[in-house]
């Protein structure tokens, strides 16, 4: 665990060193974009935020290579040595777009190179559980599959990022949630403890927790599509390299719970803005307009509509984003009537609070709300 703890110390704290060279980085190369009829702050903030979480990567990787017990990692496999390379890949990517606005088809078309390099390098899906056995992919369906995956994790966290911290937080949540059913399962099958998806939840949740401070509401830095890619990648290749440790006669004889984790806890971290996404496609083209024209009745909107201030709606979807993750661990580890029961409890309560409307905020409207931040 010491590994783990250092990993995550020295992600965290070379991401929040950097941040601030990164925003006036974005200053000097012009990646500072006007404010939009939709957004929550009034002043132009600089992005480029994702460089600063890229050196906390590779630094705390660069870290982890050199621990005695965590050189396994590295040797063991080129795990670890895709996802840098995928890391750099999408990050530079998401740097371009942040500072020249590219074409969806050209973010696309790097989104599909950076998945690719994570499957011709070994990252990939190899089988899938059912819950009557397993489905073995052959080496086609496991590239197709492995794409749509990362492609639509980075894709969908990009989307998450509408609120000062929300992406950030979520996502480091989720890498949580992940980290403690990586370590706990290789606990329980008497397994190494040094493993890829354990050292990538790490990772995550170090650049996570060392950007936050710079992105909390009212934010100085904005992580951009350059970190908003990095986290979906990170996050989807995580969950893959945990699938690839476990061979298919093994799986055969786990629960099946347990064996579909993996590939269930991405999506339960970003459920809620998901569907928020569906909503807004289906809103959309109802209305006659475009899928991806923007519009201010996102999830997020809404709760500063019924009188939530930034703070507090990012909070609310942390929140959400803790007791979905950390349902389904609980569930897939513990399982039971219990847990069913306190969980039903906790979202019923979650969700009463949710829709409540703030007293002190009932005449704020939601620029109000944004400008001061009160919690």
């Amino acid at each position: 665990m010491r590994e783990y703890l250092l990993t995550f110390f020295v992600a965290a704290s070379i991401t929040y060193l950097m941040v601030g060279l990164c925003g006036r980085i974005a200053h000097w190369v012009g990646a500072v974009p006007p404010t939009r009829d939709r957004d929550v702050h009034h002043d132009p903030i600089p992005r480029l935020g994702g460089l600063a979480m890229l050196a906390g990567v590779l630094g705390a990787m660069l870290v982890a290579s050199y621990l005695p017990r965590m050189r396994a990692v590295f040797a063991e496999s080129t795990d670890a040595q895709a996802l840098i390379t995928a890391v750099i890949v999408i990050c530079v990517l998401g740097a371009a777009d942040d500072i020249w606005d590219l074409s969806a088809l050209a973010k696309f078309a790097g989104q599909l190179l950076a998945a690719g390099l994570l499957v011709v390098q070994g990252v990939e899906l190899l089988w899938l559980p059912l819950p009557n056995g397993v489905f073995t992919l052959d080496p086609a369906q496991r590239a197709i599959l492995t794409v749509i995956l990362v492609v639509g994790a980075i894709n969908a966290v990009n989307f998450v990022d509408g609120l000062d911290g929300l992406a950030a937080g979520v996502v480091g949540i989720g890498a949580a949630a992940f980290f403690s059913y990586a370590y706990l399962l290789a606990v329980e099958g008497g397994e190494t403890r040094m493993t890829t998806p354990a050292l990538t939840a790490v990772v995550l949740m170090g650049v996570c927790a060392g950007f936050l401070p710079y992105n909390i509401h009212p934010a100085r830095v904005f992580m951009g599509d350059s970190g908003a890619m990095l986290l979906g990648l990170l996050l989807a290749a995580g969950s893959i390299t945990l699938t690839g440790r476990s061979a298919s006669q093994d799986v055969e004889e786990s629960s099946f719970l347990l064996t579909l984790l993996p590939l269930v806890l991405p999506a339960a971290v970003i459920a809620l803005p998901f569907l928020d996404m569906l909503m807004a496609v289906v809103r959309r083209t109802r209305a006659g307009r475009s899928p991806f024209a923007p519009d201010k009745q996102h999830l997020h909107h809404r709760l500063l509509q019924v009188g939530h201030s930034v703070r507090r709606a990012v909070m609310i979807m942390w929140v959400w984003a803790a007791l979905v993750s950390g349902g389904v661990v609980t569930i897939a580890l513990v399982g039971g009537w219990t847990t069913y029961a306190l969980l039903g409890i906790a979202i019923l309560a979650l969700l009463a609070f949710t829709m409540r409307r703030p007293r002190r905020l009932l005449q704020r409207t939601p620029a109000s709300a944004g400008a001061d931040g009160d919690a």
